[in-house]
């Protein structure tokens, strides 16, 4: 086996909805490294996933967080626990809210929304906040900067995304030229689109960020939500 470069598939219910996302699995002969994990509780239904491909969350040596967000980092401390050995990386501007060392950005902005949602939002809204406060924390082993360059897959470089949150990353699969968005981009009705713009901390970074991706004029943009955008 030379690599290979997987998409995995993690639903999750959320009130009357159904969320859908895409980690992404890099398999080579010396690192098998997910990019993003899920949400809370997806802990087994990512073991089935990777079951398919006869792997198991034990044998996963790294996992690459794009950003603190809920369904990106979900389930990270429960894969720590059943490998401690994983190292899990992040830039540095994220760490301190992954860590729960500093406050998440992304429960602050839900506070602050609270209080100002109509009386018929204000279950969902409460709800939500309470989701968010139980994601738990894990440490953050090795940060990734922009320009950075791993040997995974043939090579991937790290870019600096930010505007979904100050430090989000996205990476590019050199070799197959893929570039795996994370939040910095997203699909809605296979068109490229601004990932929840609502709840986006910074839109004029968010916006600049896409366009950054997309001048790379990439065969492939892996996109956690909404799928494949060009060569699947």
């Amino acid at each position: 086996m030379e690599y290979k470069i997987l998409r995995l598939v993690i639903t999750a219910p959320f009130g009357d909805t159904v969320n859908t996302v895409y980690p992404t699995l890099l398999w080579d002969e010396k690192n098998i490294v997910l990019v993003d994990c899920g949400f809370i509780g997806s802990l087994s239904t990512l073991e089935k996933e990777l079951g398919q491909h006869w792997l198991s969350v034990k044998r996963l040596t790294g996992l690459v967080l794009t950003h603190h967000d809920h369904d990106h980092m979900g389930a990270a401390a429960a894969i720590k626990r059943v490998n401690p050995n994983i190292k899990i990386y992040a830039s540095q501007a994220e760490a301190s809210y992954i860590s729960a060392e500093e406050k998440p950005l992304r429960l602050k902005q839900a506070e602050e929304m609270q209080k100002m949602l109509p009386s018929d939002q204000q279950d969902f809204g409460s709800a939500f906040c309470d989701m968010l406060r139980r994601v738990e924390p894990v440490l953050v082993d090795e940060f990734l900067h922009d320009g950075d360059k791993m040997d995974w897959c043939g090579g991937c470089h790290i870019i600096a995304t930010p505007g979904h949150t100050p430090g989000h990353i996205s990476l590019f699969m050199e070799k197959d030229s893929i570039v795996i968005t994370g939040d910095a981009m997203a699909l809605e009705e296979g068109r490229p689109v601004i990932a929840n713009p609502q709840f986006t901390l910074d839109l004029n970074h968010a916006e600049s960020s896409m366009n950054k991706i997309l001048s790379l004029k990439a065969n492939a943009y892996y996109c956690y939500h909404g799928g494949v955008y060009g060569k699947a």
